[in-house]
């Protein structure tokens, strides 16, 4: 049975990447038409991808104990993944329409599926060139930093790992009013965000029953540019944050976030299984740079601090418990106490940097040794509690307009009870083959 559903995985992805492949190979002859340069009132565009990935599992781990102790999956497990992002804007008068739809297509240990998600599709208004209008689903993309974002309150998190994917909006309805000035404080705007959270509308935001207000206040002062921003209204604790961008140099910026989080809720649960919640006030932040060297190789260094992390004696307690957990199960048979343990995992301690202390470093060098097209690249997320990380090391290449092919792998490294130590695999490879249409 497992034979043919990867048959039938490799056929459906097959499909649904034949028109994108064969369209790049045989091209189209070049001609010139003047109206292909103006510019039309509507676009369509977005990607189709195809992702097998590879794991190697380390059955040793607290992680993959918990995930597979009711079945074995061996010492490694192949998961093909597809995609379909459409996205289309319309261009009238003061209006703009904008959508976009995200298709996924799974086939893993958990079995197939598919699930197709609106990301964006909202409404703007332009009615004059200090005033912007919208309403819909949209990401807000607050913040100045690479792979995290401490000041997003209005937006889902990023995965480190790969920062730059598109993510799903949350339905909101915002302004922008933009003046310019004279003198230092070049340019000032202010950016009002409701967002309610009601039955179906937001649902996972928080809690129920809200109108969530928000806001963002920009500046650019003195070459550099400022946000200001903070949330209230009962879905989630009041928050408020500061975040700045600099380009030093023409090849040389530096960017920053902070956060302060009232009355944050943490669950915890202690080496003895005694689970507590309790109630404080958080800091987060962020220092970063992007580097652009004469020989163009670009450098991405960051420092993470997340307030609401957890210790490192917390998560230690937390894989300590699951491995006595798991005793108790190879013992008895009764599996009460990892089904508790696999939820609390769910909400929080099996999240992406779950803990406090993180640094991200990567590098990229476009077209080395003269070979077009392509760029190498590796990134290290290490973290500074436990001295545990990861290391992925990649290529990318571009042999034909629109067709990128993407080989990656990653190397997980830690102790006993670290983070990346007691993670369910040691090492992943995957190939991504992506057609921009």
């Amino acid at each position: 049975m497992r034979k043919m559903a990867k048959r039938r995985a490799w056929l459906f992805l097959t499909v649904f990447l034949l028109p994108a492949l064969v369209s790049s190979a045989l091209g189209e002859e070049y001609s010139f038409d003047i109206a292909e340069f103006e510019k039309k009132p509507y676009h369509i565009g977005g990607y189709t991808e195809l992702r097998p990935v590879l794991f190697g599992l380390d059955t040793d781990a607290a992680l993959y104990r918990l995930r597979f102790f009711d079945r074995d999956e061996g010492d490694t497990t192949a998961e093909y993944n597809g995609r379909l992002q459409l996205e289309a804007s319309l261009e009238k008068g003061i209006g703009r329409f904008f959508v976009r739809l995200n298709t996924d297509y799974r086939d893993s240990y958990l079995g197939q599926s598919i699930e197709a998600v609106f990301y964006d599709g909202y409404l703007l208004l332009k009615p004059s060139p200090t005033l912007v209008l919208e309403a819909g689903k949209k990401t807000l993309r607050w913040g100045t930093g690479y792979a995290w974002n401490p000041v997003a309150f209005l937006d889902r998190p990023k995965d480190p790992d790969d920062p730059e994917l598109n993510r799903e909006g949350y339905i909101v309805a915002t302004a922008e009013m933009i003046r310019s000035l004279a003198g230092p404080l070049q340019t000032v705007s202010l950016a009002p965000v409701l967002l309610p959270v009601d039955g179906d509308v937001n649902d996972d935001f928080g809690e129920s029953d809200h109108l969530n207000f928000g806001g963002r206040i920009y500046l650019l002062f003195a070459d550099t540019d400022i946000d200001l921003l903070f949330l209230t209204g009962g879905s989630r604790s009041n928050r408020y944050g500061i975040d700045f961008s600099r380009n030093v140099t023409s090849n040389f910026e530096v960017h920053g976030e902070y956060a302060f989080l009232r009355d944050l809720r943490k669950r915890s649960i202690d080496s003895a299984g005694f689970i507590s919640e309790k109630e404080e006030d958080a800091q987060s932040w962020l220092f970063g740079l992007r580097y652009l060297t004469a020989a163009e190789t670009t450098w991405i260094a960051e420092y993470y601090h997340n307030g609401a992390g957890f210790s490192r004696e917390e998560m230690e307690d937390f894989f300590t418990l699951v491995n006595r957990s798991y005793d108790v199960f190879q013992a008895t048979g009764d599996d009460a106490l990892l089904r508790r343990m696999r939820g609390l995992a769910e909400s929080g301690y099996a999240r992406m940097n779950p803990m406090r202390d993180y640094l991200y470093v990567r590098a990229s060098q476009k077209e080395p040794f003269d070979i077009l097209y392509f760029t190498p690249a590796a990134t290290a997320i290490v973290n500074l509690d436990d001295n545990s990380f990861s290391f992925s090391p990649e290529i990318l290449y571009t042999p034909v307009t629109n067709l990128e092919l993407r080989l990656k792998g990653s190397w997980l490294h830690g102790g006993s009870l670290s983070e990346y130590g007691e993670k369910q695999n040691d090492w992943r490879l995957e190939l991504r083959l992506r057609y921009y249409l």
